[in-house]
């Protein structure tokens, strides 16, 4: 009786994986000449593909709502495209038309620029963290949003 209860007090005291005290905000880690920013963005979601799709969304997402903050001196921060007060509520129809499954979005990012093992994500019983480098088109991105009218030039 007393082996069975020492198992289970020992059982109970091994380490637990936690996501509570990750880092989700998004940094722009590098920048080209074209206005193309490389931004390290965060997916959470039920499994990987999902999750590094999230992160995609997410890197836009930000560039247009919130603004990106740099990673290092060597990069300078992005303020946000859409700085109105409630914009998220105001264009909630556009954007989620925009972010829509096969949606325009995609146009705007991609993976193809992102070097070896720069992904990486955390899988626990109730979610994937992807955590992904994407390359953010900025000033495409916003000739879109002025040629659709949510933009004032």
């Amino acid at each position: 009786m007393a082996v069975i209860t020492m198992l289970v007090v020992l059982a109970g005291c091994g380490a637990r994986r936690s996501q509570a005290y990750y880092d989700y905000n998004s940094k722009i880690i590098a920048s080209e000449l074209d206005g193309a920013y490389t931004i390290r963005a965060f997916g959470c979601a039920r499994n990987a593909v999902d999750a590094y799709e999230k992160a995609q969304k997410q890197a836009i997402r930000d560039v247009i709502l919130l603004g990106v903050e740099s990673s290092d001196a060597t990069v300078k921060p992005q303020k946000a495209l859409l700085l109105e007060v409630n914009a998220e509520q105001k264009y909630e129809d556009y954007l989620n038309a925009f972010f829509a499954e096969g949606g325009p979005w995609q146009n705007y990012c991609n993976l193809r620029q992102r070097r070896i093992l720069s992904s990486n994500f955390a899988r626990t019983d109730a979610q994937v963290v992807a955590q992904v480098s994407v390359t953010v088109f900025r000033n495409e991105l916003k000739a879109r949003l002025i040629a659709d009218g949510i933009l004032k030039q």
